[in-house]
């Protein structure tokens, strides 16, 4: 195989400590028993060996990365490298002077996100009281000349919320605004059965979403409404296919194509500590495992739309069916198709559980969720 393309795109886990407890939560569930975060030094090691490997835009993410004191440090290194930078916070932990702190380091980007268009909803599903405070950084976001990003993730609990969400992203002037229908994956899989909207409401949340658009209520904010994937015919195609475009440093180094790839059993992640991004992406058995189409099982292999997504997710074929090598059962093709229709009627029927939040004692209850 030809050596790959260089990733466009490192994400940078910082920590995975953060004042919310979000039940949809893309960290490990066991992340209270990840090892050691990285220092500042290793930090900086990791951004410019990404930089040297051709990464161009830089993700600062956690957890809270907020939390980091040496958060500056890291985003003016990753001026001077040259990275296009971006900060997904959720805001907690935040101040006006911090945020004008960071736009003096040389951050370009930063990304507030919401639990819900209301105060009671959001801090329910934040854990915390956040809301106003949530309203206050997206203030000083806009203040301090960065593009306004709000990013919603929207589930049972809040999509019937989606023309509220818009309506407040509007009266807060948002250049962008994310409505990301949850992904089931870390703390999201494990309530997925509560989260789960039915078809009737994802019906009614894009119906909102294009009646805003067709009124032109705000053409100048973009909308990016993302749909779950259970409720396709077809895969999407996850990070543009393994290895390809895309690395993630989780808080203790290991790298990772993807956010979830550590739930997959018997690979050997590396860890950025002791081995170059550059080893890692071109020569790792971990970041070469799924790329190319030689390890695809039929019906994949034979599929004409094989370059198009590339067989879907390798996490949640495994999640699924046990098989990282399977085709994703979201596909139509699939012949473990039955799988999605069943955790769609599964999420139908009356729910006596209640959700799990992601926090250090819950983390610490639920081992072995994630290898």
């Amino acid at each position: 195989m030809s050596e790959p393309n260089a990733p466009l795109w490192l994400l940078a886990e910082l920590t995975y400590k953060c004042p919310l407890q979000c039940p949809y939560c893309s960290n490990p569930v066991d992340f209270a028993q990840t090892g050691t975060e990285l220092d500042t030094d290793q930090w900086i090691k990791v951004l410019r060996e990404g930089r040297e490997l051709g990464a161009a835009q830089l993700g600062l993410s956690g957890g809270e990365p907020i939390v980091r004191k040496d958060l500056e440090v890291i985003v003016a290194e990753a001026r001077k490298l040259g990275y296009y930078t971006n900060l997904i916070t959720s805001g907690i932990g935040m101040t006006a002077d911090r945020v004008a702190s960071l736009k003096e380091a040389g951050l370009d980007h930063i990304q507030v996100s919401f639990q819900a268009s209301s105060s009671e909803l959001n801090n329910w599903i934040a854990g915390t009281d956040s809301f106003q405070h949530k309203l206050d950084m997206a203030r000083a976001v806009k203040e301090n000349g960065f593009p306004m990003v709000l990013c919603f993730v929207t589930h049972r609990e809040n999509i019937d919320q989606v023309e509220d969400m818009l309506t407040l992203a509007t009266q807060l002037e948002a250049d962008y605004v994310e409505l990301a229908t949850t992904q089931y994956y870390g703390w999201a899989f494990l309530n997925r059965d509560v989260l789960m909207p039915d078809r009737a409401q994802l019906e009614s949340a894009e119906a909102a979403v294009n009646r805003f658009r067709d009124q032109k209520i705000n053409d100048a904010m973009k909308i990016y409404y993302v749909i779950p994937d259970y409720y396709e015919s077809r895969p999407k195609p996850c990070m543009s296919g393994w290895g390809s475009l895309f690395m993630l440093v989780t808080p203790d180094g290991t790298a990772l194509p993807c956010h979830s790839a550590r739930v997959i059993p018997g690979i050997e992640f590396p860890n950025a500590k002791d081995t170059p991004l550059s080893e890692i992406w071109k020569r790792s058995d971990a970041f070469n495992k799924f790329r190319g189409f030689d390890w695809m099982q039929e019906p994949c292999r034979s599929c004409s739309e094989k370059e198009t997504d590339f067989g879907g997710c390798r996490c949640q074929a495994y999640m699924l069916t046990g098989d990282a090598a399977a085709t994703d059962p979201v596909c139509d093709k699939s012949p473990q198709r039955h799988v999605i229709e069943e955790a769609i009627t599964a999420s139908r029927e009356p729910q006596t559980k209640p959700l799990v939040f992601r926090n250090a004692k819950n983390s610490k209850k639920i081992p072995g969720l994630i290898s």
